[in-house]
């Protein structure tokens, strides 16, 4: 089955009512166009698609479902990840996409936000399982995507070997090598040599600025992380280098806590041999639903959307939340921050990085010519420090959170472009 428009009864989930949510109370404050605020509220362009998928002993076939929406063609082609996962649906799909565009806008790339998915558990699967449904998969899409269209990425179960599955799918149905078609996928084949860590590395390259504005010291600075996988690894390290202590980590496994602070690269070890952060030496094993709650300076939900929640953002005690997940608190856990006093950096700012060093991959495999990792880190850096600087003087003048801020800017810039472009005929 393969549908170009969705009843708005199959956008309804948790996550997408959180960034309606979101953006209906920014459009209200910024009194944005009635005509702009409706239209932005649902995607602009939605594919559903099943399709058969044969297990390893060939004696079963079972129908998958895949997504693939396209929430703004109006800043350029759409840019989001795919995600594999057993719960993925349409309006958690159709979500990330939204936010993806506030997201792109805020740190001023030219896409407009995008996000795919494929219900299946990629845990379960052999190598050879995931590369039939990755194929098969983009084939379903393989119109929907293109450089110039849309352009896919890593996400949630998969990586960059997913990505070059796609790559090569779509190369061999358009008759010709495009490496622009996809970005996150590995160096050799055209991908950026800093894309795995971009996002975490982004997300710590923030630290500073936030820890200025709270008059807080980086080093000595306690963080507890919440996932490790490439978004919580990546900034558990940028966070050690910076002088932290990095004192619990979690994972789907389990968590772990240490008040000394953990060696990064050694529990990344233990993780690549054993599967999980789970049973880590000289360290304590701890309920997972108690690492959000610690005493720290510093927490980064780096795993899933909506695990804090109002239940728990009371008990939350850092003085900081770095979001380096999609959506990891609720609307009215933000409601409690801003009570409190806790200084929460968006999602929608503070993991841009991934989607901007996907920018210079896509840019890079565009012109040909690729630039070294220092450029890359330097230029990635700059955008994320620029953007937080503005969304922060917003938050000052307009006297509210970083994510309402961060929100203004970036709904204002959509708007102001679908303004300019009009409707057509």
């Amino acid at each position: 089955m393969k549908s170009d428009a969705v009843g708005a009864s199959e956008l309804q989930s948790p996550l997408y009512d959180e960034a309606v949510a979101q953006f209906d109370r920014v459009a209200d404050m910024i009194n944005l166009d009635g005509n702009i605020h409706e239209r932005l509220r649902s995607p602009q362009r939605s594919l559903v698609v099943t399709f058969p998928f044969r297990t390893e002993k060939y004696d079963q076939v079972d129908t998958v479902f895949g997504y693939r929406v396209q929430h703004l063609h109006t800043m350029g082609p759409t840019k989001g990840g795919i995600r594999y996962a057993h719960d993925v649906n349409f309006g958690e799909v159709a979500a990330l996409a939204m936010l993806m565009t506030w997201k792109c806008a805020i740190v001023e790339l030219p896409f407009g936000g995008a996000k795919g998915g494929v219900r299946i558990d990629p845990t379960v699967l052999s190598r050879a399982e995931m590369q039939r449904i990755t194929r098969r998969y983009t084939m379903e899409i393989v119109n929907f995507i293109g450089p110039e269209k849309d352009i896919p990425a890593p996400d949630m179960g998969t990586d960059e070997q997913v990505m070059a599955w796609i790559m090569d799918t779509y190369s061999t149905h358009v008759g010709h090598t495009e490496p622009a078609v996809v970005t996150g996928k590995p160096p050799s084949l055209g991908g950026s040599i800093a894309r795995r860590e971009a996002t975490g590395r982004g997300l710590m390259s923030l630290l500073p600025a936030v820890a200025s504005h709270l008059n807080m010291p980086v080093a000595g600075s306690r963080v507890v992380m919440q996932g490790f996988g490439n978004v919580g690894r990546y900034a558990a390290q940028g966070a050690a280098e910076m002088g932290c202590t990095v004192i619990a980590v979690s994972d789907i496994t389990g968590a772990v806590h240490n008040d000394t602070g953990f060696d990064i690269e050694d529990l990344a070890r233990h993780v690549a041999e054993t599967g999980g952060v789970s049973g880590y030496r000289d360290a304590d094993e701890l309920d997972p639903t108690e690492l959000l709650t610690l005493d720290c300076e510093v927490l980064v939900p780096a795993a899933v959307g909506g695990v804090i929640d109002a239940d728990n953002a009371p008990h939350v005690k850092a003085r900081t939340v770095l979001e380096g997940a999609n959506g990891p608190t609720t609307t009215a856990a933000d409601e409690v921050f801003r009570e409190n006093g806790v200084f929460v950096v968006p999602d929608v700012l503070a993991n841009a990085g991934g989607v901007t060093v996907s920018y210079f991959e896509w840019v890079q495999d565009l012109q040909n010519y690729f630039w070294s990792e220092a450029e890359i880190v330097a230029r990635l850096r700059e955008i994320m420090n620029r953007a937080f600087s503005e969304v922060l003087e917003m938050a000052v003048q307009q006297r509210t959170d970083l994510r309402t801020a961060a929100l203004i800017k970036g709904v204002s810039r959509v708007a102001d472009a679908k303004l300019a472009r009009g409707i057509y005929p």
